[in-house]
């Protein structure tokens, strides 16, 4: 099992910027992946961005650019850079990790969810 602990949500102005924050403890030499997913009532939750073990990332067209994931393996913590941010990335953004080095298929855990909210 792995625990995740969100943090660094909040409200901030059309063109500002917002650090998100997921600590993890557990089995965490079995996570392979970690990841960013967000979602807004009445919408299929969705990918924003995630990061291997080895450092390789994946972002959602709609970030690229504007968003950076970043993995501090020794903490076994990972963070969301959100720059540039617009009225259309408010949502509930959820930490992600996935248990690939150990499950096949994958275990995936989440987070409780934080609350980003972007006003115009």
């Amino acid at each position: 099992q792995v625990q995740l602990v969100e943090s660094g949500g909040g409200l901030v102005q059309a063109g500002g910027s917002l650090r998100l924050s997921c600590a993890a403890s557990g089995d965490t030499m079995c996570i392979s992946v970690m990841g960013w997913y967000r979602q807004t009532p009445g919408k299929e939750r969705e990918l924003v961005a995630d990061i291997t073990s080895g450092g390789v990332t994946n972002y959602a067209d709609s970030v690229k650019g504007r968003f950076t994931i970043a993995r501090d393996n020794a903490k076994n913590t990972h963070y969301l850079q959100m720059n540039s941010l617009k009225p259309e990335d408010t949502a509930v953004y959820y930490c992600n990790a996935a248990l690939g080095t150990c499950y096949s298929p994958s275990l995936d855990y989440w987070g409780q969810g934080t609350q980003v909210t972007v006003s115009s």
